[in-house]
């Protein structure tokens, strides 16, 4: 067995795959240096040095074999978190280069395969509901700011939706669970990386005056239009799962 370590990266896990087929391993395993626990002594350690020519290559080939929308399945495997992520993507590679003709993420008789359109479909459905369940809150410097704490890593997968929705504001999506989020500054929208997680203890305080304002008549708003004989819990639950409350102003 030969143990590939990468740094977490999409870039990282191509290059490993790379270097899979540059050494021609036979029986490996790829793992992020930083959930690795050595307990085969006898397995082969290869630390991978991230390098985007050798994940370009990869890359370029898949994109040949299964197309951008095949990537892009693959990025939502990636993006998931899933502890199978790893040997899914490298089997979906090793099939791919086997099958030129075919576009094996067709293939659903392969288990590996099926694996990878059940978790595409979780992720797709987490980038909806988290475009749909975003709450921004206007700051005191005019940012419009929002947490989120999604189940799957899905904000390079929602930033286009907003940046071409909220073009003439600036504004700032964080990911808590994750410690990084979004910023649009009517210019540029990239990634920022705090040091350190943001604090929320003093959060409110740094609301702008009207915020506050803006919530309640938007409680009020909710509350008014709600039809009480009409209420169907079940359904409303359906719709908008209760994991999903804390983003929502008029569930406070």
């Amino acid at each position: 067995m030969t143990t590939l370590l990468y740094d977490g990266s999409f870039d990282g896990l191509f290059t490993a795959i790379f270097e899979v087929f540059e050494y021609h391993y036979q029986n490996v395993e790829i793992i992020r240096r930083e959930n690795f626990h050595q307990e085969n002594i006898f397995a082969e350690i290869h630390e991978v040095i991230t390098q985007t020519e050798k994940s370009g290559r990869v890359l370029h080939k898949m994109e040949k074999n299964i197309g951008k929308r095949g990537i892009r399945q693959l990025l939502k495997v990636f993006l998931s978190g899933d502890t199978e992520s790893e040997p899914l993507i490298l089997s979906a590679v090793k099939q791919a280069v086997q099958h030129p003709e075919n576009n094996i993420l067709e293939n659903f008789a392969d288990p590996d395969i099926l694996k990878i359109s059940k978790i595409c479909k979780s992720v797709d459905r987490e980038s909806h509901r988290m475009t749909a369940f975003v709450r921004f809150e206007k700051m005191q410097d005019n940012l419009f700011f929002a947490q989120i704490d999604p189940d799957f890593n899905v904000l390079p997968l929602i930033r286009k939706h907003f940046k071409d929705r909220y073009q003439d504001q600036k504004w700032m999506i964080y990911d808590r669970h994750r410690n990084y989020g979004i910023l649009y500054d009517l210019e540029d929208c990239d990634f920022f990386y705090p040091d350190v997680p943001l604090s929320f203890n003093q959060y409110q305080q740094q609301f702008h005056d009207d915020e506050k304002n803006y919530q309640i008549l938007w409680q009020r708003y909710f509350t008014k239009t709600n039809i009480a004989e009409r209420k169907n819990l079940k359904l409303h639950i359906q719709h908008v799962p209760r994991r999903y409350w804390k983003y929502l102003t008029e569930k406070w």
